[in-house]
């Protein structure tokens, strides 16, 4: 599980789930459990955010994609994520922004593409956010990219092929790179959902999903100590029923800093007292 629950669990037994089912879906299958309410009350707290937003907005987004970018008091990073959203050579796309009660937008482009959700309160939740912008637009297919992160002009162009001949979810490379500019790694592997089950690679950031009745995020705020995260989640679940691709080319500039709101990096990922 990667996390103060699992070290609880003697040696043995951990590596025999390790090799049987697979940390993170022990992990997962046990915080289900123990934040069964939690997470109850994170669907009632979604489900009363969309009836709420769906009465201001004015017409359903409609686009060949929804770009869902959840923001919270980050507008700087934001309008460089929402501008390299807007400036793909794909330009048929619904951009949502969906503020998790923040209340700090910035100075954000004027483009009729642009929509901007303004959550009631602060609900600390990346999947609550993507969530209300998947269940507002109607597209046939949805990407993800987070307020503090952004595209190449040519993300989209990228993953628009697989998804058109069939894929269920396509994901891309991404460059990850300090403050100052020096590069952390590249992060990109072919799926293999059973070594999935036990790790995690594949970012949200990268993702491009096609549109499907059940496609959601877990809408509850995960505590910052507990694996697997939400993009964990969402990617194995819809890999049981979706065909994942990998594509290797890097479209995705990721930026790792101490001051991300739902990520905790090392001091040696951060470049500290280098």
């Amino acid at each position: 599980m990667g996390n103060r629950d699992y070290g609880l669990l003697p040696g043995g037994v951990k590596q025999a789930l390790r090799r049987t089912v697979g940390r993170y879906v022990v992990g997962e299958a046990w915080w289900r459990v123990k934040f069964a309410a939690e997470r109850a009350a994170a669907r009632r707290a979604e489900d009363a955010e969309i009836a709420r937003l769906a009465t201001l907005l004015p017409a359903t987004p409609t686009a060949l994609f929804t770009v869902a970018i959840p923001t919270y008091q980050r507008p700087e990073a934001l309008a460089r994520a929402v501008r390299s959203a807007l400036a793909q050579t794909v330009t048929d796309v619904a951009v949502v922004v969906v503020d998790d009660g923040g209340g700090e937008l910035g100075a954000l482009p004027e483009d009729p593409r642009l929509t901007v959700l303004s959550l009631a309160r602060n609900h600390h939740s990346p999947g609550l956010a993507r969530n209300a912008a998947i269940r507002l637009t109607r597209s046939p297919f949805v990407a993800f990219l987070d307020d503090d992160n952004t595209w190449r002009p040519h993300h989209l162009a990228t993953v628009l092929p697989a998804l058109r001949a069939g894929a269920g979810l396509v994901y891309t490379a991404l460059h990850r790179s300090r403050p100052d500019g020096s590069t952390v790694d590249i992060l990109g592997r072919d799926f293999d959902r059973r070594a999935h089950a036990d790790t995690a690679w594949v970012d949200v950031n990268a993702v491009a999903v096609r549109r499907f009745p059940g496609l959601r995020f877990d809408p509850w705020a995960r505590p910052n100590w507990v694996h697997p995260r939400e993009d964990w989640e969402f990617v194995h679940r819809l890999s049981a029923a979706l065909r994942v691709r990998h594509l290797p080319e890097v479209t995705v500039d990721y930026a790792v800093h101490a001051g991300s709101y739902f990520s905790e990096w090392t001091t040696e990922a951060l470049g500290a007292g280098k």
